[in-house]
Parts: C-alpha cells; structure tokens; sequence
C-alpha cells in the first residue's frame, strides 16, 4: 500500500504533467483564426541594404497601444506606439546572425479594443525565405 508522503508528490507531478502537456499542445482554435484574420507581422532582413523591416497591420484598426520588442540583442530594442494601426521599422543589422534568426525574435504586446492583451511572436526572415509562423497568446 503507497503511503500518504508518496501518494501527494506522485498526484502532484502527475497532474502538473498533464497541465503542463495541455499548455504546450498548439492546436488552432477559432480564436486564434480571427487573431491571424486582424493582426499581420512580418520581419525581413534585406541581405543587400543591411537592415531588417518590421511591418505590422491591424486590420481592425482597434489598438490602442503596442510595444515591439526584437529580443536577444546586445542593446535593448524597444518602441512603444499609440492608437495606430500600421507599423512599418527599420533597424540596421550588417548580416545574419552567427545562430541565425530564431535567437532573436520579434515580440509584441497589443493592448486592443476587443480582444484586450495580445501578444505576438515571430522570428525574422530572409527575403527569399516563406513567412515564419506567428504564435498568438491572451494576457
């Protein structure tokens, strides 16, 4: 017969488990079909110009602050935005990164009329490369 000591940590791990599992599966809802309906972001590394072009569109025309973030970077990139719905930023890299694009991804945090906090994650690409996904989440 288990004793009650091992009997908690063995239910405890098991159902942290099973939580954990749920979190991670990454399954479409409709939810996340009308986030990919209104909010677009694309990242492109123009090899040629030295730069990378951040575009984000809000079809909805519905946020009210944004802030977009380019993680991973020696010095902090951060721009805040009001009550706009299309965002076009430059930012200046001489080349691709030495463990490529995936160790510095572009996050953004909307705070929206209708769908409240949502945050955005993409990596940035190469412009003969296809459009990274996009991972949508709900504060």
């Amino acid at each position: 017969m288990l004793n009650k000591q091992k009997f908690i940590p063995i239910i405890s791990i098991t159902l942290i488990s099973g939580l954990a599992a749920l979190f991670f599966v990454n399954v479409p809802t409709m939810d996340e079909t009308e986030l990919s309906n209104t909010f677009f972001i694309e990242g492109i590394f123009y090899d040629s110009k030295n730069y990378v072009e951040i575009r984000f569109i809000d079809k909805s025309q519905k946020s009210e602050s944004i802030v977009l973030e380019i993680l991973g970077l020696e010095e902090s990139y951060q721009r805040k935005y009001s009550h706009t719905s299309e965002i076009i930023e430059i930012i200046p890299f001489s080349e691709v990164p030495k463990y490529g694009w995936e160790i510095h991804p572009i996050t953004m945090e909307i705070q929206h009329q209708y769908f409240g906090t949502i945050h955005l994650k993409t990596e940035i690409h190469s412009e003969n490369e296809s459009i990274p996904d996009v991972i949508f989440s709900r504060s």
